[in-house]
């Protein structure tokens, strides 16, 4: 970075104190939870996102198919902390990191640190493939979930237009790449509103016709859990006619037509990709970078070689001989890092007093729609069907960070199950194809 300008620092107008400054890049389920538990009276913290909101990630999907509001899976950062002293919010895009001058260079400016905690979360992985990149849907952020609900509807809208039976059917046909909890979740949720919902609003076309592909490359689904929960999904699924595909890789997609690498030729429109994602790490130090662009951290959540930064959640690898690639990118493993964190750095920085982060897998699950998911606790409890579906509610419900979003989500599923209603099919802000490659910001800008 070059030598940085005395007129561009404190831009961002934080006021000058006697307390260390704790800068924390990202307000996601790490940095929520950091900034939770850190102790402002020992410390001045500043929190940058380039959103003035933390989303709730594992919801998005319902958000994209008409399920929930966008606004209850999110919750104001300034709200969240508004009653704690000596803390100060900014909406700014981190760019790069400057570890010797100890300053954050931002799209509103420069800002000075003494500690500087990255949870800047993770993005897309489309495996370099700028096709791909350019056209499919990603399911990261809330501009992305809206992106997808509205091609989902107006594509529909569309469909009641045409006469032409090929036209009508790429405009019905969804391909979902990636037989994780996001991808099998988004399947679910079509399902749903194939066999549901979209026939009463729709009686001019013949839903019977509307296909739902999902691509998986590897030879199973819910390649993270046991064998057993991913034959589960499996059936699960094939009850809501989703066309399988596992061991198969989509090969390419030119917005009208996806290609798989046995040379299937599935005529769509709409490319959901769920296939994985990198770290977020920002500019300034690549050494420290993982080939999956996240920052080599020790058993304490140091970067290494930098005394006085950390690196949470996504985007923090915590390599080891039995964790070869680090934590999985999961939430939970953010929130216990960024409460380990904190409570170290309420200590000082004497290193003898702190912790060593060790992760407690508390399980996983995927749901796939009303009374179908598939749960795994502490990995020795496994079940599925009704039980693991309210055990699937139950958990997200008490993760959502406000109090109002639970009531809302809550009145939301109890209506949909009784009445087979998906209240938010609107089209709020049509989702418009770019004809070149204009990269989504909500995406690629670092937090």
């Amino acid at each position: 970075m070059s030598t940085v300008q005395t007129d561009q620092l404190e831009k961002i107008n934080i006021p000058k104190s006697d307390l260390p400054r704790i800068v924390i890049i990202g307000g996601g389920f790490g940095g929520l939870r950091f900034v939770k538990n850190i102790d402002t009276r020992k410390y001045q913290v500043v929190l940058l996102d380039r959103y003035n909101y933390h989303t709730f990630q594992p919801l998005l999907y319902q958000v994209a198919t008409a399920g929930l509001e966008p606004d209850s899976i999110a919750g104001p950062l300034r709200k969240t902390f508004q009653k704690k002293k000596n803390f100060y919010f900014r909406m700014a895009a981190a760019k790069n990191v400057d570890p010797v001058a100890k300053i954050v260079e931002t799209n509103i400016g420069q800002l000075r640190y003494d500690h500087l905690v990255l949870a800047c979360g993770s993005i897309t992985n489309f495996f370099n493939n700028e096709e791909f990149e350019q056209r499919a849907f990603p399911l990261k952020q809330l501009p992305h979930a809206l992106n997808l609900r509205s091609q989902i509807l107006q594509n529909f809208e569309k469909a009641v237009l045409k006469n032409d039976e090929q036209e009508v059917q790429r405009l019905m046909n969804y391909v979902i790449v990636g037989g994780g909890p996001t991808g099998v979740e988004v399947a679910g949720a079509l399902g749903e509103l194939k066999k549901k919902v979209l026939p009463k609003d729709f009686p001019e076309l013949n839903l019977n016709k509307m296909q739902i592909y999902l691509i998986e490359g590897q030879d199973r689904l819910l390649g993270g859990m046991s064998q057993k929960s991913g034959e589960k999904v499996f059936e699960y699924l094939k009850k809501f006619d989703v066309n399988l595909y596992v061991g198969k890789i989509v090969k390419s997609f030119d917005g009208e037509t996806v290609v798989l690498n046995d040379g299937m030729t599935i005529p769509s429109e709409t490319l959901i990709w769920a296939a994985g994602v990198n770290g977020n790490a920002l500019q300034g130090m690549n050494d420290t970078v993982t080939r999956d662009n996240r920052y080599q951290v020790d058993e304490y959540s140091q970067v290494r070689g930098f005394d006085e930064i950390y690196a949470i959640g996504d985007v923090a690898a915590m390599q080891s001989e039995e964790l070869q690639r680090g934590h999985p990118m999961l939430a939970p493993v953010a929130t216990q890092q960024g409460d380990l964190l904190a409570k170290n750095l309420n200590k000082g920085l004497e290193k003898s007093t702190w912790k060593p982060f060790k992760y407690m897998d508390k399980g996983t699950m995927a749901t796939v729609g009303r009374n179908k998911a598939v749960t795994e606790l502490y990995g020795k409890v496994k079940f599925g069907g009704f039980l693991a579906w309210l055990t699937w509610m139950f958990v997200h419900l008490v993760l959502i960070v406000e109090f109002r979003n639970k009531l809302v989500i809550m009145s939301n599923w109890v209506w949909n199950y009784f009445t087979y209603d998906r209240g938010t099919r609107l089209i709020i802000r049509p989702f418009i194809k770019k004809k070149k490659k204009q990269v989504e910001q909500a995406e690629e800008m670092p937090v």
